[in-house]
């Protein structure tokens, strides 16, 4: 079976594109919602296509830190960035990781924010899969994601719809 090498999920949020966007593009807050992220270190200014940042993320004991560049802040529309490098002190590995992207859609009743994770890494399928299963516990970076994604989704929602009322 071939590797999956993306993977999304959408939810409907009771709030316009604008403002769903500009709290998903605060990513210093992006640990309120992933249940991997813990937040980022963003340069002052807030991010735009090219802005370089630095993620934490955890994953049981396990914590790391990813170098990741904006490639794209579209405001109410699009927002992605590419983990170019990712370390576990100090320094960091560079190389292709992943890019995630979230899109606003206006709908009836609020925004669709879809959240798409991409597998940018080039490895050969064996061992990509050896990996995963390392790295996850006996799943592939697909289906890991895949919950992931649904998780964060369903708490974007209901942080942002309590927040507003």
């Amino acid at each position: 079976m071939p590797r999956v090498m993306s993977v999304s999920d959408s939810v409907v949020v009771a709030l316009d594109p604008a403002s769903v966007y500009a709290q998903v593009s605060d990513l210093t807050q992006m640990g309120r919602w992933s249940p991997e992220n813990t937040g980022a270190t963003v340069p002052s200014g807030g991010v735009a296509a090219g802005t370089v940042f630095e993620g934490h993320n955890k994953r049981g004991a396990a914590r790391w830190t990813t170098r990741c560049v904006v490639s794209a802040a579209e405001p109410g529309v699009r927002l992605a960035f590419r983990v170019e490098a990712m370390g576990l002190g100090p320094r960091f590995v560079r190389a292709r990781i992943a890019t995630w992207e979230y899109s606003f859609e206006p709908v009836d009743g609020g925004t669709r924010v879809t959240e798409t994770w991409h597998d940018d890494r080039r490895w050969p399928k064996p061992l990509a899969d050896l990996f995963d299963r390392v790295a996850t516990r006996g799943h592939v970076f697909a289906d890991f994601q895949r919950r992931n994604i649904a998780t964060t989704l369903a708490n974007l929602k209901t942080a942002l719809e309590s927040a507003d009322r």
